[in-house]
């Protein structure tokens, strides 16, 4: 399985964030490329840093040479999803699409973390168009952070995200929290041992959810696929 996944924004931190995670849910056999979107805006927080995303996202894989088997976005907005699929006939999954897919599978109920007040109103958007808006219960966000880079959000605010997933696993009687925000991409494995609900992280989740639509479930088994949408 070969598969391109592209950061809709145009951090290099978060997009070694997001590679970081992806390699450690790769498989033997498998091959997975990170890239950000050239010319899109460095975080995607407004409407406008999405339009602008969107166009950078098309414009990358159109212009991506190399064979691959599916195409990863990893955006929280899942920014460019319906674009791509109308530009190319290889699978497509979106890291929300998936993050709350594997939570619905979790339980009836289901909590987001993430680490801005301004991504609210965004993910919540994004997981009533999927369907999964009752399934959604709760909504923890780090009020009042500031960061020069997003990709040290994670590694910042890693202690206030432990305390409120710990809080939702407490107070919301979820089947499981996702972590909102390509710039938390790897920390559900770091957050997962101090949290008593399962932490889905949406990189690791598109991936097994595109190694499933390409017919090569995991060859160590499912439970070991089902462990790294989690991690």
């Amino acid at each position: 399985m070969r598969l391109l996944i592209i950061n809709p924004n145009s951090s290099a931190s978060v997009t070694a964030r997001i590679d970081e995670a992806a390699q450690a849910a790769r498989q033997p056999g498998e091959e997975i490329t990170t890239i950000r979107a050239t010319g899109a805006p460095e975080l995607i927080v407004t409407p406008e840093d999405a339009q602008q995303a969107e166009g950078a996202v098309t414009r990358t894989l159109a212009a991506w040479a190399a064979p691959v088997d599916g195409v990863i976005l990893a955006s929280f907005g899942d920014t460019g999803l319906v674009a791509v699929r109308a530009q190319t006939s290889l699978p497509v999954g979106g890291i929300a699409q998936s993050a709350y897919a594997m939570a619905s599978v979790l339980g009836a109920r289901m909590s987001i973390v993430s680490f801005s007040p301004a991504m609210a109103d965004a993910l919540r958007k994004t997981a009533q168009g999927y369907g999964h808006g009752e399934r959604l219960v709760a909504m923890h966000m780090v009020e009042g952070a500031s960061w020069d880079d997003p990709g040290a959000i994670q590694v910042t605010l890693e202690p206030e995200l432990r305390a409120l997933c710990q809080k939702s696993a407490r107070e919301d009687d979820v089947g499981s929290i996702v972590l909102g925000g390509g710039p938390l991409a790897g920390l559900a494995a770091r957050l997962q041992p101090h949290v008593s609900v399962p932490v889905i992280d949406g990189t690791t989740a598109a991936i097994a959810t595109l190694r499933v639509a390409l017919g090569l479930p995991s060859p160590r088994g499912d439970e070991v696929t089902r462990k790294a949408a989690l991690a």
